[in-house]
């Protein structure tokens, strides 16, 4: 006699607990005490693997900031790739010689990350082999590190108005990364030779540039124009890029530049 409602039951507490582990551009993907939103190609079937951004907020930013933006969106809606948006423990990034580096050598958001691209991988549909990394300001800070310590599960980095903080890396982890760097002509909260914050200094982007150069043997840059930007681009033997592209302004965020770098991205055969 209580065969049937026992099943209903059962079925009740299978869908309540589907949907607590439901999770997307309203609701967080939880990660022990963090989280991430991610957003699916409008129209996407749940099945159909598709390729990813991770977008890295700026300081005192939000994941869910990051997934709300409508020009974001609107980029990863073009390109049909998911949009993940990532939060930092406190009000920035745990970036080596950052204001906010808890002296762990950026061990916390590198275990981040690594759970990040795990969960995400399991929940959905993703080809884990075309993820791109961005960030703006102190996320783009964390995605130049990133690049040094994770380039092997990455398949390009794009960094906007952010670098290395000081002293720069000594050295990267290989495989030698893409990396597609925007940043305003006349920054000043992030200026290109880098400014004291904090007792902190940022670290310059030309020398960032001259040492990513070393590393991963590019040749001489080629300047191009990109609509009003001016874009020195770098390739090497193995067809990895690393292109620099400023435009005018001063400290700023442009949506666009994600689509520009992802062009850039798989005209050189790297996404």
């Amino acid at each position: 006699m209580l065969r049937w409602p026992v099943l209903i039951l059962s079925a009740l507490i299978s869908l309540t607990s589907n949907a607590a582990q439901a999770c997307g551009t309203e609701s967080k993907c939880r990660i022990g005490d963090r989280h991430y939103y991610i957003a699916m190609p409008p129209g996407h079937d749940g099945k159909t693997p598709v390729p990813a951004a991770i977008f890295a907020h700026g300081l005192q930013g939000t994941a869910l900031g990051s997934i709300r933006n409508p020009r974001l969106r609107a980029v990863a809606q073009q390109h049909g790739f998911a949009l993940i948006g990532i939060k930092s423990r406190g009000d920035s990034w745990n970036t080596p010689g950052s204001p906010f580096d808890t002296g762990d050598g950026g061990r916390d958001e590198l275990n981040y990350i690594d759970a990040v691209l795990a969960d995400a991988a399991k929940r959905f549909p993703l080809q884990t082999d075309r993820i791109v990394m961005s960030g703006a300001s102190a996320g783009g800070m964390l995605t130049w590190f990133l690049a040094c310590e994770r380039s092997a599960v990455f398949a390009g980095f794009v960094p906007m108005s952010g670098t290395f903080w000081d002293p720069l890396p000594r050295k990267c982890t290989k495989p030698v990364a893409n990396i597609v760097h925007f940043h305003g002509d006349n920054d000043r909260t992030v200026p290109l030779q880098g400014r004291a914050v904090a007792g902190k200094q940022q670290g310059s982007v030309t020398e960032a540039f001259d040492l990513y150069t070393r590393f991963g043997n590019f040749r001489r840059p080629k300047q191009t124009q990109v609509e009003d930007m001016t874009c020195q681009t770098r390739a090497n033997r193995r067809s990895n890029i690393l292109n620099f592209c400023l435009y005018p302004g001063r400290h700023s965020f442009r949506s666009a530049n994600l689509g520009i770098a992802w062009q850039m991205l798989r005209a050189a055969g790297q996404l």
